[in-house]
């Protein structure tokens, strides 16, 4: 079997985007933000993106996999790559957003309630009087629900 670019660790971007599941112009985004380092640069022009990258996109995916925002995951990526910082920071982070989880699963349990009941009260019947048409104008149950 020949020794290939892809073999030695050294992808094209369109290698690194199939391997890491996230899309070119994702990865073009992230080198661009900081979040990924600088692809080496062959004297063609073209990146070369090397195991390290393929860790870093990994760890980005996962981490937005979880709902983690773009900030979090710099700072996770921060505290990762050794800055000063701990566990307890990383914890930290990760515990402020299951908190914003949490809350996010409360409202749509409320929005599951308003709409199941409401979709009850409904005849389907050829009346202008649609309880659903009601709720979403303001006329009655928890308009404006998170």
């Amino acid at each position: 079997m020949p020794i290939t670019i892809a073999r030695l660790g050294q992808w094209t971007i369109g290698e690194l985007s199939k391997a890491s599941q996230i899309h070119v112009e994702t990865i073009r985004y992230f080198e661009k933000i900081g979040l990924i380092p600088k692809a080496q640069r062959l004297n063609s022009g073209h990146r070369r993106f090397g195991p390290d990258h393929l860790g870093r996109l990994n760890f980005i995916r996962r981490a937005r996999d979880m709902g983690f925002s773009q900030g979090e995951i710099r700072a996770l990526i921060g505290l990762s790559d050794g800055e000063a910082g701990s566990c307890a920071e990383v914890k930290a982070i990760a515990d402020a957003h299951l908190r914003v989880i949490r809350q996010k699963i409360e409202g749509l349990g409320r929005l599951e309630r308003l709409l199941s009941q409401t979709s009850a009260k409904c005849s389907r019947g050829r009346t202008p009087a649609c309880p659903i048409i009601a709720v979403l104008s303001g006329g009655e149950g928890e308009a404006g629900v998170p």
